[in-house]
């Protein structure tokens, strides 16, 4: 009684007959086919005719392998992957520790956040990159909502993770002492993060995680509606300008976001590591003062 094997067999000897030195069976080999387990038939009176009729008709070769209940193997290296229909899942490290909450497509538009305070709340509870995964807390931003000036910084450190708040490690520190320098109290500011959780060990940010946090930062601005932005170093700059300049570039200069003025200077975590950069950072700071001054009323 013919099985599977056999049509299969049968099929592949034909088409060799034909002068065909290659055949290609999709994800198999023909050892694998020829391997295929066979299956039982029940009626005998149409096996009976099958073997009549078995020069005469010639069976697809993937209805044989469907009958002789094959799968395709696990694909060998240089050799192309079938497109499957099955989703993809998400690595382990992008599931909450804590919510269990499903990660979100970091390209996904915001829902209506109307306020900085809604802001917060939906940070809290954001899965649009993996980051919020092994944060301790989230860090949205803190002042006043009505600033004319804002600071951006690049991302939390770990005394920001472990507070909520941001920049009051030590180079919270000496921000804050920059502010008071052109007569600016920390309460009187609005200041945040284009991330808003900590990268592990500090890294830099990686361009998913910018993207998937940057409408949070620009829905903040459109909100606040400030004077005068302050940028605090590369990633905040390049995020803010969308451009790859380098700092040292960008500095110096008035640039604009959504309409509002930005200064770009360096990170006071960079002036604590390289001290000659105090100088070109106040002379940035001065200049933000300055626009911040010369702004209409109301405006």
């Amino acid at each position: 009684m013919p099985d599977g094997r056999d049509a299969v067999r049968r099929y592949l000897e034909q088409r060799l007959e034909l002068g065909e030195s290659s055949i290609v069976l999709e994800s198999m080999l023909a050892s694998e086919v020829v391997a295929a387990k066979p299956v039982a038939r029940a009626e005998s009176g149409r096996a009976a005719a099958t073997r009549t009729n078995e020069r005469a008709h010639i069976p697809d070769w993937r209805t044989a392998l469907q009958e002789s209940g094959a799968e395709p193997m696990a694909q060998k290296s240089g050799r192309a992957q079938p497109p499957s229909s099955k989703p993809v899942k998400e690595p382990a490290a992008a599931i909450g520790k804590t919510t269990g909450n499903a990660p979100v497509d970091p390209d996904s538009p915001l829902p209506p956040l109307e306020s900085l305070a809604e802001i917060a709340t939906t940070v809290a509870a954001c899965t649009r990159c993996a980051l919020y995964a092994t944060a301790t807390n989230p860090v949205p931003g803190e002042g006043d909502p009505n600033a004319d000036f804002v600071v951006v910084g690049e991302a939390p450190g770990a005394t920001e993770d472990e507070t909520g708040r941001p920049f009051v490690g030590a180079a919270g520190k000496l921000l804050t002492q920059i502010l008071e320098a052109i007569q600016l109290k920390r309460e009187d500011v609005f200041i945040c993060n284009v991330l808003k959780h900590r990268p592990p060990g500090n890294r830099n940010p990686e361009p998913n995680e910018v993207r998937a946090c940057s409408p949070y930062l620009i829905r903040q601005i459109e909100l606040i509606k400030p004077k005068v932005i302050l940028a605090l170093g590369t990633f905040s700059a390049q995020t803010l300008l969308e451009t790859r300049i380098t700092i040292g570039k960008l500095r110096g200069q008035i640039h604009q976001f959504h309409g509002v003025p930005v200064v770009v200077t360096y990170h006071p975590a960079a002036l604590l590591r390289n001290p000659a950069w105090k100088r070109p950072t106040w002379e940035d700071v001065q200049l933000a003062r300055r626009i911040l001054d010369s702004a209409v009323p109301g405006a």
